[in-house]
């Protein structure tokens, strides 16, 4: 009886970690406050073949890492107490993702982790956190199904075998807010 207790007491304690470790995307993808897209692969390998010049060196590389995706996934949030939930699950992947940047600018702020890939160029995961963005929507007129919407908190995962030097390409392609500052870092 006095294992069961101590089990039992054990699992209570490490019930806050498990919910922290549960992915942030399965646990918000059917949430109402939340806008979350996941793209899969086929239809990254359908975008590839898109108005692109097969013939174009530049093009074969984007078709190239395009390919490698193997998932997209976004959860965008206004809403405070999944923001606090999303901050903490980025901050218990810390340990297993190097931060490659941070951006911080008018209340904003953008960090951008990568798990190491095959090697110094590729990455087998890219996780990018921006927090604080009520500093710059609120008031701004973003529609959303109808409703007037302000953000907080977007937090997106890609992962694959991914060329970081290709990567500024692709969010700029998809125009993705913060793709730009990955074209900066990349130059340096």
């Amino acid at each position: 009886m006095k294992n069961k207790a101590i089990l039992f007491l054990m699992a209570i304690m490490l019930l806050p970690l498990t919910s922290m470790a549960q992915d942030i995307f399965a646990k918000y993808s059917e949430n109402p406050d939340v806008t979350y897209v996941s793209i899969k692969p086929k239809m990254f390998q359908m975008l590839a073949k898109m108005d692109i010049n097969s013939d174009d060196p530049e093009a074969q590389e984007y078709i190239k890492m395009v390919n490698s995706i193997t998932s997209f996934k976004v959860i965008t949030t206004d809403n405070k107490a999944i923001s606090s939930d999303v901050s903490k699950w980025v901050q218990s992947r810390k340990s297993s993702l190097e931060e490659l940047m941070v951006v911080k600018d008018d209340g904003v702020n953008m960090t951008f982790y990568v798990k190491e890939g095959r090697d110094t160029d590729h990455v087998s995961e890219f996780l990018m956190f921006v927090d604080g963005l009520s500093a710059v929507t609120k008031g701004a007129n973003i529609n959303m199904n109808g409703e007037k919407r302000e953000f907080e908190t977007v937090v997106v995962s890609l992962t694959g075998d991914i060329d970081l030097n290709q990567i500024s390409k692709l969010t700029q392609k998809m125009n993705i807010k913060g793709g730009e500052h990955l074209e900066k870092q990349e130059k340096k």
